[in-house]
Protein backbone atom coordinates (compact mmCIF):
# COMPACT_ATOMS: atom_id res chain seq x y z
CA UNK A 1 0.00 0.00 0.00
CA UNK A 2 0.96 3.75 -0.75
CA UNK A 3 0.94 6.66 2.37
CA UNK A 4 0.71 10.12 1.51
CA UNK A 5 4.17 12.08 2.47
CA UNK A 6 3.67 16.04 3.39
CA UNK A 7 5.76 18.65 4.92
CA UNK A 8 5.87 20.66 7.72
CA UNK A 9 3.11 22.74 6.38
CA UNK A 10 0.56 20.31 4.98
CA UNK A 11 1.93 20.27 1.37
CA UNK A 12 1.68 17.15 -0.18
CA UNK A 13 5.51 15.78 -1.34
CA UNK A 14 4.95 12.46 -2.41
CA UNK A 15 3.80 8.64 -2.29
CA UNK A 16 5.79 6.02 -0.35
CA UNK A 17 5.47 2.32 -0.75
CA UNK A 18 4.86 1.03 3.48
CA UNK A 19 4.27 -2.96 4.00
CA UNK A 20 0.51 -4.23 3.78
CA UNK A 21 1.93 -6.60 6.80
CA UNK A 22 2.05 -3.19 8.84
CA UNK A 23 0.07 -0.93 7.85
CA UNK A 24 -2.68 -2.56 6.13
CA UNK A 25 -3.53 -6.34 8.13
CA UNK A 26 -7.59 -6.55 9.60
CA UNK A 27 -6.99 -4.97 13.25
CA UNK A 28 -7.51 -7.73 15.52
CA UNK A 29 -9.37 -5.87 18.55
CA UNK A 30 -9.38 -8.63 20.77
CA UNK A 31 -5.34 -8.55 21.00
CA UNK A 32 -5.31 -4.68 20.96
CA UNK A 33 -7.78 -4.67 24.23
CA UNK A 34 -5.64 -7.97 25.97
CA UNK A 35 -2.45 -5.74 25.13
CA UNK A 36 -3.52 -2.83 26.73
CA UNK A 37 -4.87 -4.07 29.83
CA UNK A 38 -1.45 -6.02 30.36
CA UNK A 39 0.44 -2.77 29.38
CA UNK A 40 -1.67 -0.79 32.21
CA UNK A 41 -1.39 -3.55 34.52
CA UNK A 42 2.66 -3.59 34.27
CA UNK A 43 2.41 0.22 35.22
CA UNK A 44 1.06 -0.51 38.80
CA UNK A 45 3.62 -0.17 41.66
CA UNK A 46 1.75 -2.88 43.55
CA UNK A 47 3.00 -1.90 46.95
CA UNK A 48 0.09 -1.46 48.75
CA UNK A 49 -0.61 -3.10 52.00
CA UNK A 50 -3.00 -3.55 54.83
CA UNK A 51 -2.58 -4.88 58.32
CA UNK A 52 -4.76 -8.21 59.53
CA UNK A 53 -5.97 -8.31 63.48
CA UNK A 54 -2.63 -9.69 63.81
CA UNK A 55 -0.24 -7.28 62.37
CA UNK A 56 -2.14 -3.79 64.38
CA UNK A 57 -0.85 -2.92 67.50
CA UNK A 58 -3.41 -3.33 70.69
CA UNK A 59 -3.93 -5.50 73.98
CA UNK A 60 -5.40 -9.20 73.16
CA UNK A 61 -7.02 -9.17 76.56
CA UNK A 62 -10.98 -9.88 76.24
CA UNK A 63 -12.62 -6.52 76.48
CA UNK A 64 -15.56 -7.69 78.62
CA UNK A 65 -16.59 -10.69 80.10
CA UNK A 66 -18.45 -13.15 77.72
CA UNK A 67 -22.17 -13.64 79.47
CA UNK A 68 -24.10 -11.82 81.66
CA UNK A 69 -24.22 -8.23 80.50
CA UNK A 70 -27.07 -8.78 77.43
CA UNK A 71 -24.62 -6.96 75.14
CA UNK A 72 -22.66 -9.09 72.41
CA UNK A 73 -19.91 -11.20 72.24
CA UNK A 74 -16.19 -9.16 72.45
CA UNK A 75 -12.64 -10.62 72.04
CA UNK A 76 -9.70 -8.43 70.85
CA UNK A 77 -9.55 -4.74 70.51
CA UNK A 78 -7.94 -5.16 67.51
CA UNK A 79 -11.50 -7.08 66.26
CA UNK A 80 -11.69 -5.43 62.77
CA UNK A 81 -15.08 -4.45 63.91
CA UNK A 82 -13.07 -2.03 65.92
CA UNK A 83 -11.49 1.39 64.67
CA UNK A 84 -8.23 0.86 64.42
CA UNK A 85 -8.32 -3.05 64.02
CA UNK A 86 -7.33 -4.93 61.28
CA UNK A 87 -8.68 -5.72 58.00
CA UNK A 88 -10.52 -8.10 56.28
CA UNK A 89 -9.10 -9.38 52.70
CA UNK A 90 -7.10 -6.14 52.60
CA UNK A 91 -4.85 -5.83 49.58
CA UNK A 92 -1.53 -7.26 50.18
CA UNK A 93 1.38 -6.03 47.98
CA UNK A 94 1.58 -8.57 44.44
CA UNK A 95 3.21 -8.53 41.19
CA UNK A 96 0.28 -7.01 38.81
CA UNK A 97 2.18 -8.04 35.38
CA UNK A 98 0.82 -10.46 33.06
CA UNK A 99 2.42 -12.41 31.05
CA UNK A 100 1.89 -11.57 26.68
CA UNK A 101 3.28 -13.63 23.90
CA UNK A 102 5.64 -11.53 21.63
CA UNK A 103 3.75 -12.63 18.93
CA UNK A 104 0.29 -11.11 20.44
CA UNK A 105 2.33 -7.59 21.33
CA UNK A 106 3.74 -7.45 17.64
CA UNK A 107 0.13 -8.09 16.38
CA UNK A 108 -1.47 -5.20 18.61
CA UNK A 109 0.87 -2.63 17.36
CA UNK A 110 0.20 -3.53 13.26
CA UNK A 111 -3.10 -3.91 14.38
CA UNK A 112 -3.37 0.28 16.13
CA UNK A 113 -0.56 1.34 13.26
CA UNK A 114 -3.30 -0.43 10.50
CA UNK A 115 -6.20 0.88 12.09
CA UNK A 116 -4.75 4.61 12.53
CA UNK A 117 -4.01 4.47 8.36
CA UNK A 118 -7.47 2.96 7.64
CA UNK A 119 -9.20 5.32 9.69
CA UNK A 120 -6.66 8.45 8.13
CA UNK A 121 -5.55 9.23 11.39
CA UNK A 122 -1.96 8.70 10.24
CA UNK A 123 0.17 11.37 8.98
CA UNK A 124 3.61 10.85 6.95
CA UNK A 125 5.67 13.91 7.82
CA UNK A 126 9.32 14.10 5.73
CA UNK A 127 11.01 15.53 8.22
CA UNK A 128 10.20 17.68 11.51
CA UNK A 129 12.94 20.33 10.33
CA UNK A 130 13.75 21.19 13.80
CA UNK A 131 17.45 22.87 14.21
CA UNK A 132 16.52 23.90 17.55
CA UNK A 133 13.38 23.61 20.24
CA UNK A 134 10.79 25.35 18.91
CA UNK A 135 6.94 24.79 20.61
CA UNK A 136 5.64 27.41 18.10
CA UNK A 137 6.87 25.25 15.32
CA UNK A 138 5.55 22.03 16.21
CA UNK A 139 1.88 23.49 17.21
CA UNK A 140 1.74 25.01 13.55
CA UNK A 141 3.00 21.26 12.31
CA UNK A 142 0.11 19.79 13.73
CA UNK A 143 -2.36 22.15 12.77
CA UNK A 144 -1.10 22.78 9.14
CA UNK A 145 -0.64 18.37 8.92
CA UNK A 146 -4.61 18.14 10.26
CA UNK A 147 -3.24 15.67 13.06
CA UNK A 148 -4.67 18.44 16.00
CA UNK A 149 -2.52 18.56 19.23
CA UNK A 150 -4.05 15.17 20.68
CA UNK A 151 -1.53 13.71 18.53
CA UNK A 152 1.52 10.95 18.90
CA UNK A 153 5.18 12.08 17.35
CA UNK A 154 7.18 8.90 16.30
CA UNK A 155 10.56 9.49 15.37
CA UNK A 156 13.13 6.82 13.78
CA UNK A 157 15.61 7.21 16.54
CA UNK A 158 15.73 9.36 19.92
CA UNK A 159 15.15 13.41 18.89
CA UNK A 160 15.93 15.66 22.10
CA UNK A 161 15.18 18.63 19.78
CA UNK A 162 11.51 16.99 18.61
CA UNK A 163 10.82 16.07 22.26
CA UNK A 164 12.13 19.56 23.61
CA UNK A 165 9.71 21.36 21.16
CA UNK A 166 6.69 19.06 22.63
CA UNK A 167 6.76 19.12 25.80
CA UNK A 168 4.92 22.12 26.62
CA UNK A 169 2.00 20.95 23.51
CA UNK A 170 -0.57 19.93 26.17
CA UNK A 171 -1.65 16.31 24.13
CA UNK A 172 1.05 15.98 22.24
CA UNK A 173 4.30 13.43 22.88
CA UNK A 174 7.18 12.58 20.86
CA UNK A 175 8.60 9.02 21.20
CA UNK A 176 11.19 6.94 19.04
CA UNK A 177 10.04 4.05 17.00
CA UNK A 178 11.56 1.37 19.17
CA UNK A 179 9.75 2.54 22.19
CA UNK A 180 6.49 2.88 20.22
CA UNK A 181 3.21 0.83 22.23
CA UNK A 182 0.11 0.39 22.06
CA UNK A 183 -0.84 2.39 25.45
CA UNK A 184 0.54 5.85 23.41
CA UNK A 185 -1.04 5.38 20.52
CA UNK A 186 -4.66 4.77 21.84
CA UNK A 187 -4.30 7.96 24.25
CA UNK A 188 -3.87 9.89 21.37
CA UNK A 189 -6.27 10.49 18.44
CA UNK A 190 -3.56 10.86 15.74
CA UNK A 191 0.02 9.41 14.65
CA UNK A 192 2.43 11.44 13.12
CA UNK A 193 5.29 9.65 11.74
CA UNK A 194 8.46 10.67 10.09
CA UNK A 195 9.35 8.74 7.03
CA UNK A 196 12.38 7.51 8.94
CA UNK A 197 10.23 6.12 11.36
CA UNK A 198 8.10 4.39 9.16
CA UNK A 199 11.17 2.52 8.03
CA UNK A 200 12.21 1.57 11.47
CA UNK A 201 8.33 0.51 12.15
CA UNK A 202 8.79 -1.91 9.26
CA UNK A 203 12.22 -3.08 9.94
CA UNK A 204 11.48 -4.15 13.72
CA UNK A 205 7.44 -5.42 12.81
CA UNK A 206 6.78 -6.11 9.16
CA UNK A 207 9.34 -7.95 6.91
CA UNK A 208 8.54 -11.52 5.86
CA UNK A 209 7.92 -13.09 8.86
CA UNK A 210 5.28 -10.51 9.82
CA UNK A 211 3.47 -11.24 6.29
CA UNK A 212 4.12 -15.26 6.54
CA UNK A 213 1.93 -14.40 10.12
CA UNK A 214 -0.54 -13.13 8.57
CA UNK A 215 -1.27 -15.92 5.74
CA UNK A 216 -1.26 -18.40 8.22
CA UNK A 217 -3.95 -16.45 10.75
CA UNK A 218 -5.92 -15.49 7.28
Amino acid sequence: MKLQVVDQAGQAKQQIDVEDAVFGIEPNQAVVHQTLVAQLAARRAGTHSTKTRGQVEGSTVKIRRQKGLGMARQGSIRSPLHRGGGVVFGPQPRDYTQRLPKRMRRLAIRSVLSSRAAEQRLTVVDDLGLATPSTKAVVAMLAATGAGQSALIVTGGTDRMAFMSARNVDGARVVPADTLNVADMLAHKSLVLTVDAVRRIEALWGGERAAKRDRVEA
